[in-house]
């Protein structure tokens, strides 16, 4: 089946050319955009439109940036220009664009140091961005790139139940997402933000039965808190884990 939103962007994007890295210029435009709401825009990107139902392990970021938007289009846009079929483009795009960069590798540190590889039976975490990727789903509470006047939209200002259309994707589209992955999944939250958002889901009854993992730091270098955050917290996710890990034996 056709995706609705890709089905309604395809067009544009296979105007798209595969000769030269994509800017900003030929993504952050009318042709894309999603959404307007005072100084936040929102455009489409691809890579979070394939769900790993099957999956163990759930990351949770607040929105894709640029970087994973600019990698999700070249990405599909090469994987449709090769012949693939829409299903095989999507998965091969989600696999490119999910947590790329130096942030997955402050991300598998943390989750080896929660015992998760242990649990899954592989040799550690990153892994599972590589040959044990159908263990793994990646994805965000807004699901297509957020941008406040034009710079990555973290979450903050204005906060998510401040936009009509965040709150859409955050409180209706997110929690259908993670009821199409079968239980139960460790979900991870990356920063405070989307850790509040699951937290007021959880206590409206609205998310299905997975296990989450609160109080896991967000992995950007920006955050220098993190090394800390997670020392704090290490005993506690640990235990966490534990407790899943009991759940799926």
């Amino acid at each position: 089946m056709l995706h609705t939103t890709l089905k309604r962007f395809l067009p544009a994007i296979q105007s798209l050319g595969t000769d030269r890295p994509l800017t900003k210029q030929d993504l952050l435009t009318p042709s894309f955009l999603m959404d307007k709401e005072n100084d936040i825009t929102m455009y489409y990107a691809p890579h979070n439109e394939y769900i790993n139902r099957d999956a163990k392990i759930v990351i949770v970021g607040i929105t894709p940036g640029w970087n994973q938007m600019k990698t999700a289009f070249e990405q599909f846009v090469e994987s449709h220009s090769s012949g693939k079929s829409l299903e095989t483009c999507l998965k091969e795009t989600k696999e490119a664009a999910g947590f790329a960069g130096s942030m997955r590798k402050n991300l598998v540190d943390m989750i080896d140091q929660c015992g998760i590889p242990d649990i899954l039976g592989i040799k550690n975490s990153s892994a599972s961005f590589g040959k044990d990727r159908n263990l793994l789903h990646t994805t965000s509470i807004i699901k297509y790139p957020v941008f406040l006047k034009g710079k990555n939209y973290t979450g903050h200002q204005p906060p998510i139940d401040r936009s009509p259309s965040l709150q859409h994707y955050a409180f209706k589209e997110f929690p259908e997402e993670l009821a199409q992955i079968i239980s139960p999944a460790l979900v991870i939250p990356l920063g405070k933000s989307v850790e509040q958002s699951i937290l007021r889901l959880v206590e409206e009854n609205k998310l299905p039965n997975h296990t989450y993992l609160t109080g896991f730091p967000h992995p950007s270098g920006a955050n220098g808190h993190r090394f800390r955050q997670f020392r704090e917290h290490k005993k506690q996710l640990q235990e966490k884990v534990k407790t899943w890990a009991d759940r799926i034996k």
